[in-house]
């Protein structure tokens, strides 16, 4: 049972329906006395509504990083984060202090050159950097399959890396070019961290041949499958990249 006044992860539960019955009983009639708290998770509610109709091909999705929920929630609690976004925009570009924030057209036009660029960026803003925090932070991999299924529908299932020593255990929503993407996180007992990363091929079908490729201190491993493109990313030379393969390999 959650405790009164609700945390900020409470109330991200709330808006997802995550929530045993009485729970949200409890926060439905805490949030009835307490308007402003109220009004901020309706907004939340309806940027999940409007993300879940993106996904759900019901409205088109301008290629705008603004529509991600958590930097929304963000930027209404701290106004001196700003984002930086072009209308190409790969992922968000925040500044928080000395932290410059990227430039989301150049990435895009990396990746007319170089396949699943967004892919290894997406890794170093949130794996390395961690600029912003996850959307879904779990201890059961389950739960982040559950989680994936509910925006992309018929993916592949989350790589097994036990034998690596790497389990699931947080995911991030994006907004690209090319439609709506998401990130999955992998941790092992050491804190190394490697990534499973999904999204639609585009407006013009761009599919993948499977491939690999190197990027300054990471490894890419990509293709194609059941109408979305992926990739997985992890240090060169990590403990992850053969199981990766035997992972991956008999899907593909």
């Amino acid at each position: 049972m959650i405790t009164l006044p609700p945390t900020e992860h409470d109330l991200q539960a709330y808006v997802d329906h995550r929530l045993a019955a009485d729970d949200r009983q409890r926060i439905d009639t805490y949030l009835a006395a307490h308007p402003d708290l109220a009004a901020q998770v309706r907004a939340w509610q309806q940027d999940a509504q409007r993300l879940r109709l993106a996904l759900a091909g019901a409205e088109s999705l301008p290629a705008n990083p603004g529509l991600d929920p958590t930097l929304i929630r963000q930027r209404m609690r701290q106004q001196s984060w700003r984002y930086l976004a072009s209308a190409a925009a790969l992922l968000l570009a925040v500044s928080i202090g000395a932290l410059s924030g990227w430039q989301a057209r150049e990435m895009t036009l990396s990746r007319n050159t170089l396949p699943m660029t967004d892919a290894l960026q997406a890794y170093r803003m949130f794996a390395v950097q961690q600029i912003l925090p996850a959307d879904l932070r779990v201890q059961q991999g389950s739960e982040l399959q559950s989680w994936l299924d509910r925006y992309f529908d018929h993916a592949h299932r989350l790589p097994d890396l036990q034998a690596a020593g790497f389990k699931p255990v947080s995911g991030r929503l994006l907004s690209t070019d090319q439609g709506p993407a998401a990130m999955v996180l992998y941790e092992d007992a050491s804190g190394r961290r490697v990534s499973f990363y999904i999204r639609p091929p585009g407006p013009n079908n761009t599919l993948l041949p499977r491939g690999s490729r190197r990027d300054g201190e990471l490894q890419a491993e990509y293709w194609s499958s059941t109408g979305y493109n992926y990739a997985m990313v992890s240090p060169v030379d990590g403990p992850a990249l053969s199981a990766f393969k035997q992972a991956i390999g008999p899907a593909i």
